[in-house]
């Protein structure tokens, strides 16, 4: 009988492991996928800063432009 209760006690044991090492494989990808949509996100608010500066850039010569005529 002895023989069969390590058995089990093996196969729960397996299990266990397995189930932790795809609950780390899922962290990982969420992770992943965070970290990929902070990156979006940065690049999205870099392209707008750029956006703003070249609109203020043209502002400023429209502006000149005018004070010179």
């Amino acid at each position: 009988m002895r023989p069969v209760l390590t058995f089990i006690a093996f196969e729960q044991e397996e299990e266990e492991e397995e189930e932790e090492e795809e609950e780390k494989e899922e962290e990982k990808e969420e992770e992943k996928e965070e970290e990929e949509q902070e990156e979006e996100q940065e690049e999205e608010e870099e392209e707008e800063q750029e956006e703003e500066q070249e609109e203020e850039e043209e502002g400023r010569k429209e502006k000149s432009l005018k004070n010179t005529e």
